[in-house]
C-alpha cells in the first residue's frame, strides 16, 4: 500500500493560492495573494522553489500561457491543481476541520 503524502504548511498556501487564482495562479499572484491573506512576507523564490517541488509529487501542472504585452511579449507559467493536489487540499481541509471543531469560542479568546 502507497504511504499518503501529506502537504506542508506553506505548501497548502501554495495549492490554496493555485485553487484560488484559477487561470491567473502564476508565481507573482501566488505570491502576492499569500502575503495578502496571511499577513507574511513571501519570497518570489520561495513561491517558485515550492512551485517545483508540488510539480515533482503530482499535485499541480504547469502550463505556458499566452504572450502578454506587459511581459514584452513573453509568456508566463500558469499552475493548475492536479487531482493529487485536490486531495492532499480536501485532506489538510478535513485535518484542519476535526482539529478545530467545537473550539471556536476557545480560539477566539487568543
Amino acid at each position: 500500500m502507497a504511504t499518503a503524502q501529506y502537504a506542508g504548511e506553506f505548501e497548502q498556501l501554495v495549492l490554496l493560492a493555485v485553487l484560488r487564482l484559477g487561470e491567473g495562479a502564476y508565481g507573482a499572484t501566488i505570491r502576492r495573494l499569500i502575503e495578502a491573506s496571511t499577513g507574511r512576507s513571501v519570497s518570489i523564490g520561495a513561491v517558485y522553489t515550492t512551485l517545483e517541488r508540488l510539480h515533482v509529487k503530482g499535485y499541480v501542472r504547469p502550463h505556458v500561457g499566452a504572450p502578454t504585452a506587459e511581459r514584452g511579449g513573453r509568456r508566463r507559467k500558469i499552475y493548475t491543481l492536479a487531482p493529487k493536489g485536490r486531495t492532499a487540499l480536501a485532506r489538510a481541509y478535513e485535518s484542519w476541520s476535526n482539529m478545530t471543531r467545537g473550539l471556536e469560542p476557545r480560539l477566539e479568546e487568543l
